[in-house]
């Protein structure tokens, strides 16, 4: 048998980490000089309150060697090897750590996911499947290895003190978007965040724009399934995105998903995302 884990980045539903058994090793969130755990005794909810009380905002701490070690140790007792998967190396050094907790662990074997929220979670979840119909390690890495590619991954932003605050774009950037009510749309292109356009405009109308945006005219889409993940606490957002997936129609399966703690430090509320697999 072979077990799937991942890091809490993956923002995969709970429904979906139960139905295929997947353990998920939470990163840590430094609030208020305090460390918490994310998603087990720390919510986007109590991050989001402290914020809006005048707390600082709060950052992210990388899973240790030490902690991916026990987990690795714990999991290869009782299956034939573990196949983690990490949110991307350019994001954090989780995967590094991984790496070297995993050279210590026989049967351990560490992927780096080149992307963040449930654009991680999309590989998880294909491994987890792949797993249960009796696929070998070898078929499920090379099954990762050619979905890594295929996977896109974006989102759009209401706002950008969060993410200046965690260092992922210039002050001068977060002042000129908020001054011109501009929510940009970032997207992950070769492990890394780009922002890729500007809107500009209600973040209702905004996200109803950016959904139809990426899918229109498109022929490259895999259709079977898309998640939709965010951080909205503003009533009609999630809808405004939901009716224009319905709307567009092509979609088998949607995955509704809320965005975790690690996402939720850098991004801030009201950020929405969609991700789904290229042909």
């Amino acid at each position: 048998m072979i077990k799937i884990t991942t890091d809490s980045t993956c923002d995969l539903p709970r429904s979906l980490l139960e139905q295929h058994d997947i353990t998920v090793i939470p990163l840590g969130i430094v609030k208020a000089g305090r460390l918490y755990q994310d998603g087990v005794d720390i919510r986007i909810e109590d991050i989001a309150a402290h914020v809006d009380a005048g707390g600082e905002i709060t950052t992210t701490n990388a899973v240790n060697i030490a902690d991916y070690e026990d987990v690795f140790r714990r999991m290869t007792q009782r299956y034939d090897a573990v196949i983690h998967f990490n949110i991307g190396m350019q994001f954090s050094s989780c995967y590094q750590n991984a790496k070297l907790a995993a050279e210590e662990v026989p049967e351990v074997y560490v992927v780096d996911s080149a992307n963040l929220t449930v654009g991680h979670g999309i590989l998880v979840l294909a491994a987890a499947e792949a797993a249960e119909s009796g696929k070998s390690v070898s078929e499920i890495l090379n099954l990762v290895e050619e979905l890594i590619p295929r996977v896109e991954t974006s989102f759009v932003l209401d706002r950008l003190d969060y993410m200046k605050k965690g260092g992922r774009c210039s002050a001068v950037t977060a002042l000129g978007a908020n001054l011109l009510k501009l929510h940009p749309c970032v997207e992950v292109i070769g492990g890394k965040m780009s922002v890729t356009k500007k809107y500009r405009g209600s973040m209702e109308k905004v996200v109803g724009d950016y959904v139809r945006e990426r899918l229109a005219g498109r022929t490259d889409i895999d259709t079977r399934r898309v998640f939709l993940v965010d951080t909205c606490r503003t009533p009609g957002l999630k809808e405004a995105a939901k009716a224009a997936l319905e709307a567009d129609g092509r979609f088998q399966e949607t995955v509704e998903s809320r965005a975790g703690c690690t996402v939720f430090c850098h991004c801030g509320p009201d950020t929405l995302g969609i991700i789904f697999l290229r042909k």
